[in-house]
């Protein structure tokens, strides 16, 4: 606690309208450290009346700000990135204190968050409209591209300062202002880069951050008539609750939801490379993450070797607090995050899976959990419908590409999958018959902010990152002339 204390950027009230606050009522949460249980400090306990007025404070600031030029925007823009990675330590203390992830980790995501500030600061300067030819001589068609209004976001914890810029960056560089819901876990990443913008120069109500209740301020983000558009990164079941009650208002939707991503191991792979990514994709933030393997598919003619040494990797990893220094795997963000992975665990272990590796708590006690290998998994197990959220891989073993594909896609969701084969016409038959928004072939590192992020199915609607990102806050006009 005392280490943030002296940070800089730790901030304790909300942001709205350019001034720091309480709640109305002076309600406070409290917030702990996932690695220690200790208190960290705590933050305002909003509500509706809160969230109501953070919304009106950036309808207010919309106009002057949408009215400035994208090049008057991307100054401020690229300001703030500039400080962002200057502070790029003390936001990864803060991020690691609060979330638990690995202080290189957390480095790491200050980084990859800088990164959409930057490259949505320059793609701003680039919306282009049309000419459409004509086919009345006296008239003339044009379109042109507008932001959409206020845009409402809702942020996960487990990325608890990329999520904050991947959805602020866009809006702001496209003309939106917006309001910020982050998730009680972890609000201090969110307020961090708060205080980073209004030291950039940032309008006040450009940016505000709201704290407290999340379904008081999720209501009033849902169904206020001044918010156009809801962006939210969470589970599938919370979206589809946010999806239904934007309905009446029909405001425009980015939902960034749940995944179920298989990773394909195939015969011909590089078995090194595909360890070397399967570490990657599944125990990156102790497992918790929308793109983590949640199911490893192996060719069963290399499964004994691939799981002799993926055993051996994980085996080696290094568990603890994620200020400690060569840490790679922290704790799980909370006790019901452990409790899910033992009752998958147990239930895969019922239906005849063994545990290579791990299994269980660690004996670091809190929400610490022993990076986990499953064997002898098959299709009828809880663990591989469900989204683990934790550092448990399941391996299953398959024998025909039409069999693995099929498994793949036996889910409802429809993120991220990723295949290892040597074999390119493999690669291209195989990546378009899986139901994902995202294919890593040979490569768990898909993540980029030049590159459409987003999913089919029910992980999602619209896109993060890239030119796609940039359209998904702004509407399409056109204008007819009579000449």
């Amino acid at each position: 606690m005392s280490a943030l204390q002296e940070n800089a950027l730790f901030q304790q009230s909300a942001f709205i309208a350019g001034q720091w606050v309480n709640a109305d009522d002076q309600d406070r949460v409290i917030v702990t450290n996932p690695a220690t249980d200790e208190e960290i400090g705590s933050i305002p306990n909003m509500g509706q009346a809160e969230a109501q007025h953070a919304i009106e404070c950036a309808y207010d600031a919309l106009q002057s700000w949408k009215a400035l030029t994208a090049q008057e925007r991307a100054d401020l823009l690229l300001l703030w990135h500039k400080l962002t990675l200057e502070h790029a330590n003390e936001l990864a203390q803060i991020m690691t204190i609060e979330q638990g992830k690995p202080l290189a980790e957390a480095l790491g995501e200050v980084k990859y968050a800088a990164s959409f500030i930057q490259w949505f600061a320059e793609e701003g300067k680039r919306v282009y409209g049309d000419v459409i030819p004509t086919t009345n001589a006296g008239q003339r068609f044009l379109v042109t591209k507008e932001p959409v209004g206020v845009v409402a976001a809702i942020t996960p914890w487990n990325f608890p300062l990329a999520m904050i810029t991947r959805k602020a960056a866009p809006a702001l560089a496209a003309g939106c202002t917006i309001v910020i819901k982050p998730a009680n876990e972890t609000p201090y990443c969110a307020l961090a880069i708060a205080k980073l913008a209004e030291k950039a120069g940032i309008p006040a109500g450009v940016i505000n951050v709201v704290t407290g209740k999340s379904e008081a301020i999720g209501s009033v983000f849902t169904t206020h008539e001044k918010v156009k558009k809801l962006t939210f990164t969470g589970s599938t079941p919370v979206g589809r609750l946010l999806m239904q009650q934007c309905a009446p208002t029909i405001k425009k939707l980015a939902l960034e939801l749940g995944g179920n991503a298989p990773l394909i191991v195939f015969e011909d792979a590089d078995l090194d490379k595909a360890v070397q990514g399967a570490m990657l994709a599944k125990y990156r933030n102790a497992g918790q993450t929308c793109v983590c393997a949640n199911r490893i598919y192996v060719h069963k003619n290399i499964y004994a070797a691939f799981t002799e040494k993926f055993v051996a990797a994980v085996q080696a990893l290094k568990i603890g607090n994620g200020l400690d220094a060569g840490v790679q795997i922290g704790p799980l963000i909370n006790e019901k995050a452990v409790l899910k992975a033992e009752k998958l665990i147990d239930e895969a272990c019922s239906k005849g899976a063994k545990i290579a590796c791990g299994g269980q708590r660690h004996a670091l006690g809190h929400s610490f959990f022993e990076p986990t290998i499953l064997t002898n998994v098959d299709q009828s197990m809880e663990i591989v419908s469900e989204e683990i959220f934790g550092p448990v891989a399941p391996l299953i073993g398959f024998e025909t590409d039409e069999e693995v594909i099929e498994q793949a896609n036996a889910t409802i969701y429809g993120l991220a999958a990723y295949i290892y084969t040597e074999n390119i016409s493999r690669i291209f038959k195989v990546s378009e018959q899986l139901e994902y928004g995202m294919v890593g072939m040979n490569s768990t590192a898909i993540s980029n902010e030049v590159v459409p992020f987003g999913g089919v199915k029910q992980s999602g609607i619209g896109r993060e990152g890239s030119k796609y990102g940039l359209e998904e806050f702004m509407t399409i006009k056109y204008l007819c002339l009579a000449v």
